[in-house]
């Protein structure tokens, strides 16, 4: 059984919102009595999203944004806090995984595309939510890195910088805004199955029975999961907690 959080009143930004782990986080806010500014590159899979909300009741707004466009990320951020007020949480989940190349091989357009999404995407996002923050006094960010920030794989070079240099953003920004009341913390998935995993599946760059039986527990994650672990470190319930790198990945790390 999964706790019962508490966010009515509260504004949740989410990014990557229209699948996997940013759906199910997103899903979770709203269902946890928060209104959610709905963020994605996606306009017809995030409106679809957004709909799917508001028929069930609850708050949200969808916003088009493409997280490597600093500009379109100000003005999702800036566009939440005019439609509902205010923002409490954020979860910084957009991000992309390149096919596994050879670290002599990769090309320069494939590391800029992979750091622009999942490194900048996630410092133009805490950016533009921290100057709402610290005028309020309050505020949890959530960054998405993942167990490859926390160990390297061959094949990942580029990918596994960008995980790696999330939790450097996360835990200099936790030092600087913890004193102004504002909490930093990172979520770092294991093996979850959503849509981008399936994909690495069916496209042969990721055999699920070894990814399995990898870690202590032996099967995928679910993106609900991962919301969990983000209301948490949203919620009061971790209120002594900043700087975190959470691995969620069924103990993949603990080996």
């Amino acid at each position: 059984m999964n706790p019962v959080y508490d966010f009515t009143g509260q504004v949740a930004f989410v990014t990557g919102a229209s699948s996997g782990m940013g759906l199910a986080t997103a899903r979770a806010f709203a269902e946890a009595g928060a209104a959610v500014g709905l963020a994605d590159i996606d306009e017809s899979a995030v409106d679809r999203v957004a709909k799917e909300l508001t028929d069930a009741g609850h708050q949200v707004l969808a916003l088009v944004c493409d997280v490597t466009d600093e500009q379109q990320v100000a003005a999702a951020v800036d566009r939440t806090v005019a439609t509902f007020g205010r923002l409490d949480a954020a979860y910084n989940n957009a991000g992309i995984m390149p096919p596994p190349t050879d670290a002599a091989d990769e090309g320069a357009e494939q590391f800029d595309r992979v750091t622009a999404v999942n490194l900048r995407g996630i410092w133009a996002s805490m950016k533009h939510e921290l100057r709402h923050m610290r005028e309020q006094g309050s505020g949890a960010i959530v960054n998405c890195s993942s167990l490859g920030g926390l160990v390297g794989n061959p094949g990942r070079a580029a990918y596994h910088a960008t995980k790696h240099g999330v939790l450097g953003l996360t835990k200099s920004a936790a030092l600087e805004y913890g004193p102004r009341g504002v909490r930093v913390n990172a979520v770092c998935p294991g093996t979850i199955a959503t849509p981008m995993v399936d994909a690495m599946v069916e496209g042969g760059e990721l055999d699920r029975d070894q990814a399995e039986t990898g870690q202590a527990i032996e099967r995928l994650g679910t993106a609900e999961e991962i919301a969990q672990a983000v209301l948490w470190l949203c919620s009061a319930g971790s209120s002594y907690v900043t700087g975190v790198a959470l691995p969620v990945d069924g103990g993949y790390t603990a080996r």
